[in-house]
């Protein structure tokens, strides 16, 4: 009995680690936690609940991100996959493009996304069915890459054109973005006019 708790706390670890600490209800029955003792983890001070349905490893190291992890795994379809990809103002300031500081995470979720509960206010959903090429991953959540994330913000009108203008700089001149891919790139002709204007400053 012993070597089987341990065998389930190992892989409950295993399953966290790549999370950031997080993880769901059924990740931990999956690893041999049976649900009426996850209260009294709970209790006992080894998992923090975070939300319904997802919980922390209480002593678990410190992270960069912990709730753009908590609010991937929101995200999750029945099968337990990760379906929201940070957008927009979050993915600009994941990127540290520009001087954004958004308040309220961005997230991109497909167009069948549909939630029963309340969306959690910290949230704000954009429904598109985003093609892999636009998704850079991370530890335990997506997000778009640089030139989708700054044809978005540009698209949804939300941002001033100097914040964007600085953010195509920035992205060009750190090599996240090139002059080929912008070309390229499918966008309207506001968005192709911005671009032009701040590629007219780079060298």
């Amino acid at each position: 009995m012993a070597a089987s708790r341990t065998e389930a706390h190992r892989r409950l670890y295993q399953i966290a680690e790549s999370q950031q600490g997080f993880f769901t209800t059924k990740q931990a029955k999956a690893a041999g936690f049976a649900e009426n003792i996850h209260p009294y983890h709970v209790r006992a001070g080894n998992w923090i609940r975070e939300h319904r349905g997802i919980y922390r490893l209480a002593l678990f190291p410190p992270t960069e991100h912990p709730d753009l992890v908590q609010w991937a795994l929101w995200s999750r379809n029945r099968r337990e996959e990760i379906e929201g990809v940070y957008s927009h103002h979050t993915a600009l300031s994941l990127w540290e493009l520009s001087d954004l500081n958004p308040a309220k995470l961005h997230m991109t979720v497909p167009s069948y996304f549909r939630r029963n509960s309340e969306i959690p206010e910290i949230l704000i959903l954009h429904y598109a069915d985003l093609p892999p090429t636009d998704v850079e991953t991370a530890q335990g959540f997506r997000f778009t890459r640089p030139l989708p994330t700054i044809i978005d913000l540009i698209k949804a009108d939300s941002v001033s054109k100097d914040i964007l203008k600085q953010a195509i700089r920035q992205a060009l001149e750190r090599g996240l973005i090139t002059r080929r891919q912008v070309s390229a790139a499918e966008m309207s002709g506001p968005a192709k006019k911005l671009f032009d204007e701040a590629l007219l400053r780079v060298a």
